[in-house]
């Protein structure tokens, strides 16, 4: 009786640290597709003031919109939590679309090399923003469902693991489009 006792609470042990594990493995995949969208959006970071300069060269009188873009850049990159994230990458995107707005009244601007290529090189930051995101939901969701399911939900209460936040960009119908950057 004493042998089946103990093999009970081996297996119970051995479960419990394999759901630990479990927690633990998703967390760590979390914050690694959290740490990929983050180089993503610094690379993106990192063209928007090269692009404001180019278009600046074309457009001198359209202060607004270069300092609507400037100031969207410095709030994006001075959030922390995932929602805060998320608004101002929304406020960015929206900023950056009334920049090629500007754009498109300028020919020469449009067929400009280096205006080109950041803009080609914008677009394709924003797909893999976009790919980045879908990686990050994912296992946010994983992790979410493991904590919210029986018996996970008992480990995850006990050892303190919380659900983590959604990287959303956009709310609504219309967000369900891309952001267009090409002409």
């Amino acid at each position: 009786m004493g042998k089946i006792i103990l093999g009970i609470a081996i297996v119970v042990v051995i479960w419990i640290v394999a759901m630990y594990n479990r927690f633990v493995r998703l967390i760590n995949r979390a914050k690694e597709a959290w740490a990929d969208i983050d180089v993503q959006l610094k690379r993106r970071y990192d063209l928007i003031p090269n692009l404001v300069e180019t278009v600046k060269g074309y457009a001198t009188h359209e202060k607004e919109a270069f300092e609507n873009v400037t100031k969207a850049r410095a709030a994006a990159m001075g959030v922390q939590s995932v929602a805060e994230h998320g608004k101002a990458e929304n406020m960015l995107s929206g900023a950056l679309k009334s920049l090629f707005a500007v754009a498109e009244a300028y020919p020469d601007l449009k067929a400009n090399q280096n205006f080109l290529e950041l803009q080609r090189e914008l677009s394709d930051t924003e797909n893999k923003i976009q790919a980045s995101r879908r990686f990050y939901n994912g296992n946010v969701r994983d992790l979410n469902i493991g904590i919210e399911s029986f018996p996970g939900n008992i480990i995850a209460g006990v050892f303190r693991f919380s659900k983590m936040e959604f990287f959303e960009l956009e709310e609504g119908a219309a967000a369900k489009e891309p952001v267009k950057v090409s002409f």
